[in-house]
Formats: C-alpha cells, sequence, structure tokens
C-alpha cells in the first residue's frame, strides 16, 4: 500500500491491474506447492467461477458464484465464513465507528474540517446516501446444491454447513448475490476524485482463510487482507464503452477489443462480456472506465506490463505515464533479480486508487501525480508487494509490517541503485523515522493487530518503518551477503504460501548458523530500545555501555592519535557465532553484564559505535567520544 507524507518530521505512511489473451498457465500450479513445501504444512484451495453484470448506471451489479473448496486440513469444518468487505462502506457500520472514535484517522476516511490546533473530523462513510453506500446482498447460498443457513454481521458472514467438510474433501458453495459499488472512499469503490469510473478490489464475497490458528474471519475496520490460494474463472459483463484492467488473462480478446487485440471488434450489443482466467491468486481485482488509454510494454524474460490510464488527463501527465513504463520494466527485472522470478505472464499499472494499493498481478494508483511521486512514491512500492505480500501472503491484519516492511526495504533499495542515487545507507530515512517513534512514548509493539494502533500514524510508522528497519539491521547482525541470500531462500521455499514471522527468522538463522530468536522477539514483538554508548576511555582501554534493553552485536571504530583507525567487532553471545566480517572479533559479550572493555594497540583519538549507521540505535549521540 502506498505511502503519504505526514508531519511531526516523520514520514508517516497511509499505503496501497490490465490483462492479456492467455490460457491458465502451467507453470503455476494450483495450490502451488511447487517449491519447497515445510514439513506438516498445509494450505486451504478456493477455486471461483463468477459470472458477473454490471449496471454502470446505478453501479449495481448482479453475481453468481460457485467456489470449490478443498479442506486440505486435518480439521472437520463444521462452518464457513465469507467477507462482505463492501458492507462496510455504510453509515453506522464497524469501519464508520472506528473511524469516528480513533484519535487521528485517516483523512480519506474523515479529514480535518477543523484548525491543526483544534481538529474536528467528519467521517464521510456516516454522510453516505443509501444511493451512495457500498453493499452485498445474498440472494441464495448452497452447499452441494443444499440450502444453507448464515447470518451476517456487518462485513462477515458465518454459515452452517449442512454436512462438515471432511479433511481432504471437496465441496462446491454456489451463491447467487447482488451488490452496490460505493462512493470511493478507500481502495475500492466509484467515480474517485481523478474520475476514474469503477475501481474493483475486494468487492465479492470471499471466503475467509483458514489455517492451523484457526479462522480469520476478520470485520473489514481499515486495513488489508488475508486470503485463500485459488484459481480464478470470471466473467464481466459491462457497457460496451468501457475498457477493463484487472487480475487475470483475458481469454477472448478477439471478441472484446480495446486495444487487447489487433482486430476490429464490433460489438453485438450495448455490452461486453470479459473473460478473465487467473492461476494461484487470492484475490481478483479490475477497474473499468470508459476512457481508458491503454499501452503495453513486455520486459525482456518477464512479463507484459499493461498501463491502464486516463486519456482525458492534460498532456504533461500522459507524457509521465509514457515516462515510467521503461522504468517500470526496470523495476521489475530488478525485484526478480533480488527476490524471485516474477512467476506470472503478465502485470498491471492502472489508474484507479486512492494513492496505490497491490492486488494479484496488478496495482491501483493515483494518475496525476509527478513523476517522482508515482513513480518513485507509489509504483516502486506496490510493485514490491508482488513479492511482499502478493506471492509471499503473510496475514496483513496480523502481521503487517512482514509485507509493508518488507517492501519499504527493497522499494529503498531499487531506487537507490536504478537511479544511481549513491547513498551507503538508503533505509536512513526509515531509520530516522523509526528513531522518532520509539522516542515518543506513544509506539505500540509490531504484533499490535493492525486495526488497533492507538493513532493513525502509529500504524504506519511500526509497519512500514521499523519494518523496513527489521529488515535492513538485520543484514547489520548477521551480514549483507547473509541477508541477500536469505531473501532469496525464503521466497523459493514460501512463494504461493503463508509465511509467518518464525517462518522468516529460520530461514535466516539456516542461511546464517546463528541464533536469531531473540532479535525477533526484542525488535519486533516488544518496544524494547537498543541505546550504546561508548562509557569511557582510558589510554588504550575502551568501555562501552548498553542502556537499552535490546541487545546487540557491536561494530566499532577506533581512530588513532597517528591518524589511522581500526574497526573491530564484538559478538552477541546469544548469536552463538560472528556475522562474517573484515573487522578485528574480540570476545562476545553477554547481555545480561551492562559494560564490555576492550583494549586497543595505539593511543586513541576518536571512538564510534555503529559508524555505517546501520544499527537502531535510539541515541546516537552518546556513541562517539572524541579525545582532546
Amino acid at each position: 500500500m502506498k505511502k503519504i507524507l505526514l508531519s511531526f518530521s516523520i514520514v508517516a505512511l497511509v499505503f496501497s491491474c490490465g490483462a492479456t489473451e492467455s490460457p491458465i498457465k502451467n507453470n503455476i500450479q494450483s495450490n502451488s506447492l511447487n517449491s519447497i513445501v515445510p514439513n506438516g504444512y498445509w494450505q486451504q484451495q478456493a477455486d471461483y467461477k463468477m459470472d458477473i453484470d454490471m449496471d454502470v448506471e446505478t453501479y449495481q451489479f448482479k453475481g453468481e458464484q460457485n467456489i470449490k473448496y478443498t479442506n486440505n486440513s486435518p480439521d472437520v469444518l463444521d462452518k464457513v465464513f465469507y467477507h462482505l468487505y463492501f458492507n462496510a462502506f455504510q453509515p453506522n457500520s464497524e469501519m464508520d465507528a472506528r473511524v469516528q472514535s480513533i484519535r487521528t484517522p485517516d483523512a480519506r476516511f474523515a479529514p480535518n474540517v477543523g484548525t491543526r490546533e483544534n481538529p474536528i473530523y467528519e467521517s464521510r462513510i456516516a454522510k453516505l446516501k443509501p444511493n451512495e453506500i457500498g453493499s452485498i446482498d445474498i440472494k441464495s447460498l448452497k452447499q452441494n446444491g443444499k440450502k444453507l443457513d448464515y447470518t451476517i454481521s456487518g462485513t462477515v458472514v458465518r454459515v452452517k454447513l449442512n454436512k462438515p467438510i471432511q479433511p481432504g474433501e471437496t465441496v462446491n458453495f454456489d451463491m447467487v448475490f447482488k451488490g452496490q459499488v460505493p462512493i470511493q472512499i478507500r481502495r475500492s469503490g466509484r467515480n474517485n476524485k481523478e474520475g476514474v469510473a469503477l475501481s474493483m478490489a475486494q468487492w465479492y464475497p470471499k471466503l475467509a482463510e483458514y489455517d492451523d490458528e484457526g479462522w480469520h474471519a476478520y470485520s473489514y475496520i481499515a486495513r488489508e487482507f488475508h486470503g485463500v490460494w485459488g484459481n480464478y474463472d470470471v466473467k464481466i459483463t459491462i457497457d460496451k464503452n468501457y475498457t477493463i484492467g484487472g487480475t487475470g488473462y483475458l481469454q477472448n480478446a478477439d471478441e472484446i477489443g480495446h486495444g487487447y487485440t489487433s482486430k476490429t471488434v464490433i460489438p453485438k450489443g450495448n455490452k461486453l462480456t470479459w473473460h478473465f482466467m487467473a492461476p494461484n491468486v487470492h484475490d481478483f481485482t479490475w477497474a473499468a472506465d470508459p476512457e481508458y488509454a491503454h499501452d503495453t510494454l513486455q520486459v525482456p524474460d518477464g512479463p507484459m506490463l499493461h498501463f491502464l490510464y486516463k486519456k482525458t488527463m492534460p498532456q504533461e501527465k500522459i507524457d509521465i505515464w509514457k515516462k515510467l513504463q521503461p522504468y517500470s520494466a526496470q523495476l521489475m527485472t530488478y525485484y526478480s533479480d533480488l527476490v524471485g522470478k516474477y512467476p506470472y505472464e503478465q502485470y498491471s499499472i492502472i489508474q484507479g486508487g486512492d494513492g496505490g494499493m497491490e492486488y494479484g498481478m496488478c496495482t491501483l494508483v493515483l494518475g496525476e501525480g509527478t513523476f517522482e511521486g508515482l513513480f518513485k512514491g507509489t509504483i516502486s512500492h506496490e510493485m514490491a508487494h508482488t513479492w511482499f505480500q502478493f506471492l509471499l501472503a503473510n496475514n496483513e491484519a496480523k502481521h503487517e509490517w512482514m509485507d509493508e516492511g518488507f517492501a519499504t526495504f527493497i522499494e529503498y533499495k531499487a531506487m537507490n541503485d536504478i537511479f544511481d542515487a549513491g547513498n551507503t545507507n538508503p533505509w536512513y530515512n526509515a531509520y530516522r523515522a523509526y528513531s522518532a517513534l520509539a522516542n515518543s512514548g506513544v509506539e505500540q509493539p509490531m504484533t499490535t493487530f493492525a486495526d488497533k494502533y492507538d493513532f493513525n500514524r502509529l500504524y504506519s510508522l511500526a509497519a512500514y518503518y521499523k519494518g523496513c528497519v527489521f529488515m535492513s539491521q538485520l543484514g547489520y547482525v548477521i551480514g549483507e551477503e547473509n541477508l541477500d541470500k536469505t531473501i532469496k531462500r525464503y521466497f523459493n521455499e514460501w512463494v504461493f504460501k503463508h509465511p509467518k514471522p518464525l517462518d522468516f527468522i529460520r530461514i535466516a538463522e539456516k542461511v546464517s548458523g546463528l541464533e536469531l530468536d531473540w532479535y525477533l522477539i526484542s525488535f519486533a514483538q516488544t518496544t524494547d530500545v537498543i541505546d550504546y554508548a561508548v562509557k569511557n576511555v582510558e589510554g588504550k582501554t575502551v568501555t562501552l555501555e548498553r542502556i537499552g534493553i535490546m541487545p546487540m552485536p557491536i561494530d566499532l571504530r577506533v581512530t588513532y592519535a597517528d591518524g589511522s583507525s581500526e574497526d573491530f567487532y564484538v559478538p552477541l553471545r546469544q548469536m552463538r557465532g560472528e556475522k562474517p566480517t573484515l573487522a578485528i572479533t574480540k570476545d562476545d559479550w553477554a547481555w545480561s553484564f551492562p559494560t564490555y572493555s576492550l583494549e586497543t594497540s595505539k593511543t586513541i583519538k576518536t571512538v564510534e559505535i555503529d559508524p555505517n549507521g546501520f544499527m537502531a540505535d535510539v541515541n546516537r549521540e552518546n556513541n562517539t567520544i572524541t579525545l582532546e
């Protein structure tokens, strides 16, 4: 999801599809365990078929849905849950209640109509009229042809099964439903501020995830999603003048036209039916507008890129969309080399979001910004999400930092390298933001459920910036080469699955040979801080002090009176080993000892802890001593 700059010197974040004719690809297998399967791992499978008829005058749509659901768990299931995300966009919904109760709501939900000194936030959801709300109404629901009883509570449907689903069993759920697209407030909706007609994300009745932790039937409050992997077969019938871009491969380009084929297509009626198939995805997103321009660009040894944007924009904005296309191809190659090869044969960048938001095989973005804002600030981040979170589908509600933080990490690295910025620490701004958070007195741990941060900006600071620092600082702990290997191995072992924090840190342990549970616990699960100081220098002896509760290995640079310098490495005992380093390795430091002394070979002029700035020390003023 896209980052948005906020005030008080912390960059706070509030973040966030085209198609081409192609069958489902054989190289992406159903339920995809085409990579290494961890011992005992299982995941559910939900294959969707949907037929949708959209009325572009009323913004209402009718749908028929079949889900072929396979229970790969060892458990007998006597119920299932569906998400009805559009129901959040109604007055008095849980989303509306949270917007009105959180101390600093997202401005897209509730703009400040007062002053900075005396803010007054007004919920946009509360003001929606009946013909502006979002809704999904279930007309019928059956299991293997037999009617089911269900209860709707806001955005979640609890379904009592007629017959429990046994381990290994596949059943069919058939639903007839009707929906209304809301005025766009967040992610999904109609007629956004740039005039895009339909941004259709999380728009259909969607089965909730069930895993070894049980059901994840979360209400839609504000944040992001968790879904079941499956294959999608979707037909969308819509006004013939509308161009669609989205998840999946278009199956009937010769019947559609709209730039997906060189043939001239003459519609037989007032509507066209677009047929998409998407292999092994956990959502299906689309956007549609009668004024879309559609460009394509083939990435060498990679996917076809599709760009859909309003052709009615000013020419200078269209020129920006032309300019960003080769950079997007370069970025796709960069991320594939850094993390793992993008496995689909297309990726789409579509004007349609309220900032930027990642989805299956595509992203929706605002379209009328500067090149720096649109490409460097949005597309670079949203495309990074293809790996973190889409292909490595962690639970964004519980472990939001694993997708936002990891995406921010590779985004910053990519922008530094692609534009030859030459920054020795591309993540410097993330460290600054995290330090401000840690010193603010209101930090909450990254284990906080995504919707339950006391202030809106705290989510951003924790998920994006502290999450980014988690990854960058891990390179400081285990070594940059080991971090690079960890990222690749993590992708190879967990692509098309649902990894958790422990799964990632275990990969890092296997790659580095070091014990790292202390790092995951202290940095990701508490608000413990890192604060080391140079306590004293006497002659050739340096004494260091641990002030913060979180321990770390120490990189130390000593400059001598003769102008020469030496780098020292002080291992952390509980790591049970050392990172690869050219520095002089000293005896390890057990965390329970508050001080540590080491001897040098010459008279000392200056001592500096962490000279390269990769340790997230919350008070760097005590990291250096220079003798007169």
